[in-house]
């Protein structure tokens, strides 16, 4: 069972920056794609970015690509989401998530709400 713990979320005007970090309980982190999501008010959890084992292959959301940048760090089993030139349709609650394969997402925590000011 891997516990994700999600933080860095909270209030940020518009065309700001914030990193989101998640830590995970695992100590085969490194066996894992990680990934994070986001649902926004009334709206479904959609994808934002995943990164594979190593972090040598990454992958974004049309909306989100060239604004956020997802890497890992192994040997402190965390993910993080750079998120710069913030918009209010950012605003939403950000989750991290784990997984063997890019469509198996088997674990996941309990999300940090990012709110984004005009």
């Amino acid at each position: 069972q891997v516990q994700l713990v999600e933080s860095g979320g909270g209030l940020v005007q518009a065309g700001g920056s914030l990193r989101l970090s998640c830590v995970a309980s695992e100590r085969t982190f490194s066996t894992y794609f990680m990934g994070w999501f986001r649902q926004a008010p009334g709206k479904e959890r959609e994808f934002v970015a995943d990164i594979t084992y190593s972090g040598g292959n990454t992958g974004y959301a049309d909306s989100v690509k060239g604004r956020f940048t997802i890497s890992r760090d192994n040997a402190e089993n965390t993910v993080y989401l750079q998120m710069n030139s913030l918009r209010p349709e950012d605003t939403a609650v950000y989750y991290c998530a784990a997984g063997r394969t890019r469509v198996s997402w088997a674990y996941w925590g309990k999300g940090t709400l990012v709110t984004v000011s005009s």
